[in-house]
């Protein structure tokens, strides 16, 4: 249950967590692992990853409660993640003023994966986050994601229609 106190501390720790804290977390070098990771991944199946990364929420979001992953689900909607052809994105969201790591699904990768498969991807996640690898932890989603997606939109012909772009996109 969320209290009076929690939501100001939350509003706080989003405050003072600003796009500087994503770039010490996250250099150029690490979104241009993760941006070629996400193009060579793309080359053997039909899918799309975006990985997105943001600061902090505002505070009108901070007030009104809203999660990461309700969050997730509004970027996912904003960035277009859910119009590719196959109705096969994902999206890595994380949100490092709350330290959350969201993946949404668009409704036919969902129809063949389970929930309980990006929980445990997101675990693993957190626990390189933890001990403060998050080029590993990054790349290590990308590469999971890469996995469910060859298995079940596995390309046929040689590389699949790049239809949104790769690089990791950084909000507030």
């Amino acid at each position: 249950m969320h209290t009076i106190f929690n939501t100001a501390k939350r509003a706080i720790v989003h405050l003072f967590t600003t796009k500087r804290d994503v770039n010490n977390t996250f250099p150029s070098s690490t979104l241009e692992a993760i941006e070629q990771a996400i193009e060579r991944s793309e080359k053997t199946h039909t899918g799309e990853v975006r990985v997105v990364i943001e600061s902090a929420l505002d505070m009108s979001a901070i007030w009104a409660d809203q999660t990461p992953r309700e969050r997730a689900i509004e970027v996912f909607s904003e960035l277009h993640i859910w119009d590719t052809e196959d109705n096969n994105g994902v999206l890595i969201y994380v949100l490092l003023a709350d330290h959350a790591i969201e993946f949404v699904a668009d409704r036919g990768v969902n129809s063949r994966v389970a929930a309980d498969h990006w929980q445990h991807i997101c675990d693993e996640l957190q626990t390189h986050f933890k001990q403060g690898r998050y080029e590993q932890g990054l790349l290590l989603g990308v590469s999971k994601v890469h996995g469910t997606l060859n298995t079940h939109f596995p390309c046929t012909q040689g590389g699949g229609d790049n239809e949104l772009p790769n690089a990791p996109v950084l909000l507030r």
